[in-house]
């Protein structure tokens, strides 16, 4: 039996504004991952990746609080854990995180292996420089860095460079689980080809068990996911794996996402492009019944009182939709002919 890496147990985590509102951003939330495995996750922007990305190292700064569910790293539940336990003991060396946005993420007023050097004294103090620069110069060279890079300031590095040293450092410590949260985004897509071939490699070599890939790009996820979560308004609407979410979305969000997006792929170049209509719906008011039932072109009249849970289809795969499987694909056969006509 695999084992699991990272189980999330009905997570639900929110924001708290300066006029006491609260924001759920992460709605009931669960998901598994297995050693070796990836798993994408994809939406717009603003439906809750990032934050459940930062929700799942357990270590919550104000304004983002912990209301309710269960965190599990490799059988370990670290829910509730003081966090200064959660510091030292979890992130880094159980959880590690590469932020969007990465290459801004580097002291400028360090030089890369002073900055590494904090990061593994805090897990062990014991370390010498000796010892953490020789482990420095292995995951560097391993991304295709030199060492002269440890000596360097960010200002003195590409921007390509600065990414691979992010990265490298959220890895010194082989964590169990990575979360890279849109690790590709303002690359052109040589370097997204070479950020994913380096975190597939780490990954192979076992510096990493287990990988969260987080994108708005759901095709991107194709060449780099097994298994595919699809989140809208802080819930997930649709997990498949990376094929079937790619090539056969269920939920009509998902194939609003796939519709919009001109993708190279066989099966998918001559696919018309559509626009979902509208906005994501305001989280300090959330709808009654489905979140996306404002924009949905499939849209009931009981959609938008009755909320449901993710519906099982067969083999792991689930969407949340009041419509049956079989309705959906009608409907999405009915269109498809219209647009072929």
């Amino acid at each position: 039996m695999p084992r699991v890496m990272l189980e999330v147990k009905d997570l639900t985590t929110k924001y708290i504004t300066r006029f006491k509102e609260d924001v759920y951003a992460v709605d009931h939330v669960s998901l598994k991952v297995e050693e070796g495995k990836t798993l994408g996750i994809s939406g717009e922007s603003g439906c809750g990746k990032s934050t459940l990305a930062l929700s799942l190292m357990g270590y919550y700064f104000a304004p983002l609080h912990y209301t309710s569910g269960e965190i599990i790293i490799d059988g370990r539940n670290i829910t509730g854990m003081d966090p200064d336990d959660v510091r030292k003991s979890i992130l880094g060396t159980e959880i590690s995180y590469i932020p969007q946005s990465a290459m801004n993420a580097l002291n400028p007023t360090q030089k890369i292996i002073h900055f590494i050097e904090d990061v593994i004294q805090a897990h062990d103090p014991k370390a010498t420089r000796k010892e953490i620069y020789e482990l420095a110069k292995e995951r560097f060279e391993i991304l295709g860095l030199p060492a002269e890079v440890l000596q360097k300031y960010p200002v003195e590095l590409s921007g390509g460079m600065k990414q691979r040293t992010v990265i490298a450092t959220s890895v010194i410590l082989s964590p169990k689980v990575l979360i890279a949260d849109e690790p590709s985004s303002a690359l052109d897509v040589t370097s997204q080809k070479m950020v994913i071939k380096m975190l597939k490699n780490l990954m192979e070599k076992g510096y990493i068990k287990s990988l969260i890939f987080i994108t708005h790009e759901l095709p991107l996820l194709y060449n780099v996911a097994d298994d595919i979560m699809v989140m809208y308004a802080g819930q997930i609407v649709e997990k498949a794996t990376a094929k079937e979410a790619v090539f056969d979305p269920l939920h009509p969000y998902s194939k609003g996402l796939m519709g919009s997006i001109i993708v190279p792929e066989k099966g998918l170049r001559d696919v018309k492009l559509t626009a979902i209509p509208g906005v994501p719906p305001n989280l300090k008011k959330p709808p009654a019944g489905c979140q996306f039932a404002e924009r949905c072109k499939y849209v009931r009249p009981e959609c938008k009182v009755i909320s449901v849970d993710l519906r099982d289809v067969y083999g792991g795969r689930a969407y949340r939709c009041i419509l049956s499987e079989k309705e959906l694909r009608d409907a999405y056969l009915r269109e498809a002919k219209k647009d072929a006509r």
